[in-house]
């Protein structure tokens, strides 16, 4: 029977720590998932729980809702792809799944009905804007990356860490925090990546792979993204945007731009950052970054997205000047009751 969306718990997040972690030191079948377009805290929590379940006995799968599932390049610095399967080879009805780094249902596209009819689901996630869903909620808002938390969950398990699965969590610790720079950063934060960093896996190659891994297509349509940026002052923002033709052009795909928005944001001008980029249904998804002055997070929810107060994002439902419209009148009004 499909579970409804719940409320918030009343236990706290350390209790419902502990239960998932009791379910999944028994569970002998676990199915698990994370956002579409998955970012390396979401792919690496995931691969994470998965070698460390699979390692004490566990029949483990692992997918995201992207239909075909495109793997990222770095992927291969990860490991543990023999546990990936497409979407729709997830148990429809799994006895136990894991939805990891998902700030609501929807962002687990077709799979977000398997987790609705799992016997037991478990959420482990920060994103303050999460709605709460799943029998088991694991949400710190507080914490720096959905890979600390599952460091946490691993550790409450009783269970050793590889150093694959270390790799796998370091890769999520260092991308959400921005390489540490991020206001989450927590001493807590590095001591976790202190304690990965002990169990000897290769630390350089997978910077490389994850900073220093672009194509010249990517150098070009970084180039037409640059050469489109645009500065206003009166909604705070400097912004730009690709187009699917774009990324045709220069024979990249769209996830090879992820990092264009940490260019984007250098701009001192302003204090948030966007970057629009077309999808292949031709809807823009925006991404969000924020200097400290705006709740990026708070406008990306009333768009149907999600995320934190610095980084964010949402899927626009309109073509690219009415989305550039609304965001700039949402940008305005804040800044507005930010004065007031």
């Amino acid at each position: 029977m499909a579970e409804a969306a719940q409320t918030l718990p009343a236990r706290s997040w350390e209790d419902e720590l502990d239960r998932a972690a009791a379910i999944l030191a028994d569970a002998p079948r676990v199915a698990l998932a994370c956002h579409v377009n998955p970012d390396p805290d979401a792919l690496g929590s995931m691969l994470a729980l998965a070698m460390t379940l699979s390692a004490r006995g566990a029949d483990v799968v692992c997918s995201w809702g992207n239909e075909p599932m495109v793997r990222p390049r770095w992927l291969e610095l990860l490991g543990g792809p023999s546990f990936l399967v497409e979407a729709k080879d997830v148990p429809p009805a799994p006895e136990v799944m894991v939805a990891l780094d998902t700030a609501s249902p929807d962002r687990l596209g077709r799979l977000a009905a398997n987790l609705g009819r799992a016997a037991t689901s478990i959420v482990v996630d920060h994103h303050r804007t999460n709605p709460g869903f799943g029998s088991v909620l694991v949400l710190d808002p507080a914490a720096s990356s959905t890979a600390e938390l599952v460091f946490r969950l691993i550790e409450r398990m009783g269970a050793e860490l590889s150093p694959a699965a270390a790799a796998c969590l370091y890769a999520g610790l260092i991308t959400d925090t921005g390489r540490f720079q991020y206001s989450a950063t927590t001493p807590a934060t590095l001591r976790a990546a202190a304690a990965l960093r002990e169990l000897g896996f290769d630390h350089a190659a997978l910077a490389r792979g994850l900073y220093e891994d672009g194509s010249f297509g990517y150098l070009q349509v970084m180039g037409v993204a640059l050469d489109r940026v645009a500065l206003d002052a009166d909604a705070g923002i400097v912004w730009t945007y690709l187009t699917q033709a774009d990324i045709a052009a220069a024979g990249v795909t769209m996830a090879e731009t992820d990092d264009l928005i940490d260019v984007i944001r250098t701009a001192r001008e302003a204090d948030v950052a966007g970057v629009l980029k077309q999808q292949s249904d031709g809807r823009f998804k925006v991404s969000l970054r924020s200097r400290g002055g705006t709740d990026v997070g708070a406008i990306a929810a009333a768009f149907g997205g999600g995320g934190h107060r610095l980084a964010a994002g949402y899927t626009a439902k309109g073509a690219l000047d009415e989305t550039v419209t609304e965001l700039r009148a949402a940008l305005v009004a804040q800044r507005g009751e930010a004065t007031a």
